[in-house]
C-alpha cells in the first residue's frame, strides 16, 4: 500500500527543484487508480503541473479514475487541442459522461474537435437521459454474422480489437438490419471446433437491456444474472450497445452515496454530490436545507406539544431532563428500522407485499428492545432519584416510544413507496420529526396521569 503523503512530498521536492523529466518518468510509473489518489491531495496548480507532464493514455486513464469536477476542471486548464486528444483516448460512455459534466457551449466546442465517427458516436449517447442504459453503454461492442464460422469469428476478433480498442466479455451475433440475434462467449468460441457456424453455438434466449431501462434495474438485472456484460437494444431490438460489470460498480456506488445523502434529508437533485460536498456553497445550502426547513417546522410541533403540558412541567420540572433520553434512543432505533427497509427496497428482499410482516416483526423487536431499556431507565431513575414512581413512568414512557418509533420507521417506507415516492428521500427528516412529537406526547400524557402518584 504506497503513502500517499510521501509521494505528495516527493513531488513537491521535484516541482520546486524543476526536475520535471524526472516526475514526469515517476507520475508515468503509477497505477492511474493510485494516480487519482495522490491528484486529490495536490493542490490545483501541483494537479494542473503533473497533469500536463502525463503521457496521453495515462492521462485519459486518470481521468476516468476522478471525480466529475476534477475531470471538468483539469481538462478546462489545459490546450484544448491536447484535452480533446485525451477525451479521444476515453471509452465512449467515459467521454458522454465528462462532456455532459461541462456548460453546453464547452462540450460543443470539443465534440466539434473529436473526430467524425467518434464524436458522433458520443453525442448519440448525450441523447439518452444519464441514469438510463443508453446513457451508461458503450456503443463499441463486437458483432458477427450467424453465418460465421468459428474461426471465421476468431479472425474477426483479432482484427476488430485491435483497431477498436474494445472490451472484450461476449460475442454478439446480429443480422444484417443490426437486430440481435445471439451471443457467444469467448470461453465458447474457444473450445468449439474451428468449422462449426456460429448459430449452432449461441445462445438465443438473451438477457438484455432496453436503451430507457433506468439504472436502479440495470443493477438490479446484473446482481441477479452475474453476467460481465449484458447487451443494451432499441424498441426494435436492434444493438446499441454494452454495459459491463465495471459501468455497474460505479451505478451501485453512486446509488448507495445517494442514499446515504437522501436518508439524511440532503437533496442530490437539487445539486451534485460533488457540489454539496466540496463546490459551491450555495448549491450546498440549497440541497441540505428543504428538509431541514421540514424538521423544522415538525419541531414546532413537538415544541407545541411540550407547551400543551406546561402545568406538568411547572409542577414536577424534573420530568424535563428525561426528554432527551427518550428523543434521543427513540431516534436511533427508529432510524434503525427505517435504514432496514429502505436498503431491504434496494437489494430486492423487502416488498410492499412484505409491509405487514416486517411492520409486525419490527414492532416486536422494538418491544423487544424497550422493554429492556425501560427496565434499564426505571432502575437508573430509581438509584438516582430515589423515586420508584417516576422510575416506572420514564421507563413505560421509554418502552411505548421506542416501540412506536420502529413501528413509524417501519412503516414509513412501505407508505413512500407506495405514493411512488423514494423512501431514502424524506425518511430521515420524517422520522426524526414524527417520532419526537409522538414520544413526547406519550411521555407527558403519562407524567399527566400519574402525575399525583409521583408527586
Amino acid at each position: 500500500m504506497m503513502n500517499v503523503s510521501n509521494i505528495i512530498e516527493r513531488i513537491r521536492e521535484l516541482i520546486s527543484d524543476d526536475t520535471l523529466v524526472q516526475l514526469k518518468d515517476e507520475l508515468n510509473g503509477y497505477h492511474s487508480a493510485d494516480l487519482a489518489d495522490i491528484f486529490v491531495e495536490l493542490r490545483p496548480d501541483e494537479r494542473l503541473e503533473c497533469f500536463k507532464l502525463l503521457e496521453l493514455e495515462k492521462a485519459a486513464d486518470l481521468v476516468e479514475y476522478l471525480s466529475p469536477q476534477l475531470q471538468v476542471e483539469l481538462l478546462g486548464d489545459i490546450d484544448e487541442e491536447v484535452a480533446s486528444k485525451i477525451i479521444t483516448k476515453l471509452p465512449h460512455d467515459a467521454a458522454a459522461d465528462v462532456l455532459g459534466d461541462m456548460e453546453d457551449d464547452e462540450s460543443e466546442t470539443y465534440l466539434d474537435k473529436l473526430p467524425h465517427k467518434f464524436s458522433a458516436e458520443v453525442r448519440e449517447l448525450l441523447t439518452y437521459n444519464e441514469d438510463t442504459a443508453g446513457g451508461i453503454m458503450n456503443p463499441i461492442v463486437l458483432t458477427v454474422n450467424s453465418d460465421m464460422s468459428v474461426l471465421d469469428v476468431l479472425n474477426h476478433i483479432r482484427i476488430k480489437a485491435e483497431k477498436d480498442n474494445m472490451e472484450l466479455y461476449y460475442v454478439y451475433v446480429v443480422d444484417k438490419q443490426n437486430h440481435l440475434l445471439g451471443v457467444v462467449s469467448l470461453r465458447k468460441l474457444l473450445t468449439s471446433p474451428i468449422n462449426q457456424k456460429v448459430e449452432d453455438i449461441m445462445i438465443s434466449d438473451i438477457v438484455k437491456l432496453h436503451v430507457d431501462d433506468y439504472s436502479d434495474y440495470v443493477t438490479d438485472v446484473f446482481t441477479k444474472y452475474q453476467y460481465n456484460a449484458l447487451p443494451v437494444v432499441d424498441l426494435y431490438n436492434r444493438l446499441k450497445g454494452m454495459i459491463t460489470w465495471d459501468d455497474v460498480q460505479d451505478l451501485v456506488e453512486e446509488e448507495t452515496t445517494e442514499e446515504i445523502y437522501q436518508s439524511s434529508g440532503i437533496s442530490t437533485e437539487l445539486a451534485d454530490e460533488d457540489e454539496i460536498l466540496s463546490g459551491n456553497i450555495f448549491h450546498a445550502i440549497r440541497a441540505r436545507t428543504p428538509w431541514l426547513f421540514i424538521t423544522l417546522l415538525g419541531e414546532f410541533i413537538a415544541v407545541h406539544v411540550a407547551h400543551h403540558f406546561d402545568s406538568t412541567l411547572a409542577a414536577l420540572p424534573i420530568v424535563a431532563i428525561f426528554m432527551p433520553l427518550l428523543a434521543g434512543l427513540g431516534g436511533n432505533i427508529g432510524t434503525q428500522s427505517i435504514t432496514l427497509m429502505v436498503r431491504g427496497f434496494s437489494t430486492g428482499q423487502v416488498s410492499l407485499s412484505s409491509a405487514l410482516y416486517h411492520i409486525f416483526r419490527e414492532m416486536f423487536v422494538g418491544l423487544c428492545i424497550g422493554i429492556l431499556f425501560g427496565a434499564l431507565v426505571t432502575l437508573a431513575t430509581w438509584g438516582w432519584q430515589h423515586n420508584i414512581e417516576l422510575g416506572l413512568v420514564v421507563g413505560l414512557a421509554m418502552a411505548i416510544n421506542m416501540t412506536m418509533a420502529t413501528v413509524i420507521g417501519t412503516f414509513t417506507p412501505f407508505a413512500l413507496k407506495t405514493l411512488k415516492v423514494d423512501p431514502a428521500v424524506a425518511s430521515g427528516p420524517v422520522i426524526a420529526t414524527t417520532i419526537d412529537v409522538v414520544g413526547l406526547a406519550v411521555y407527558f400524557t403519562l407524567v399527566s396521569t400519574f402525575l399525583i402518584k409521583i408527586i
